[in-house]
């Protein structure tokens, strides 16, 4: 199947593409069919082969989002613009998950504390009942005690 699509050229940071033909398992930059024009992004220039370009999607040939869209604002061919999905550099992922990481990690950070804080208190509870148990019973017993007391008198 032959797909029409963008080939990297250029020096680093002053990208330029060809606009080539080629088979759609082919690398971008490996073996083409044929060049059918190029894109110059920087200056938003181009130069297109329009009775070659035609010539092959008349042929079948798929064309890529992107390039579909520049020869449609360019007026090469007719149609609607398609949505084009932007791949995210692994960099900028990298980034995003860290952040989500911080996030997820400040916030079990705060249900710990809440935790310990809750657990703390219930602790306090704890030892004043008991405090209060002993009271009771302390008092129980010298009430027993002196019942018996009075009893043996």
């Amino acid at each position: 199947m032959l797909v029409i699509r963008f080939s990297r050229v250029g020096k680093r940071n002053r990208a330029q593409y060809r606009i080539v033909v080629q088979e759609k398992t082919v690398a971008p930059t490996g073996r083409h069919v044929a060049v059918v024009g190029s894109w110059d992004p920087h200056l938003k220039k181009g130069v297109f082969k329009t009775k070659e370009i035609k010539h092959w999607i008349g042929q079948g040939a798929q064309v890529s989002d992107s390039v579909w869209n520049l020869l449609i604002r360019e007026e090469v061919i007719e149609g609607k613009k398609r949505p084009v999905k932007v791949k995210i550099k692994k960099k900028a992922e990298e980034e995003k998950e860290e952040g989500r990481e911080k996030e997820s990690s400040e916030k079990k950070s705060e249900e710990e504390s809440e935790g310990k804080k809750e657990k703390q208190e219930e602790k306090a509870e704890a030892q004043s009942e008991t405090a209060e148990n002993k009271e009771e019973k302390e008092t129980e017993v010298s009430d027993k005690k002196e019942a018996v007391k009075s009893k043996s008198e």
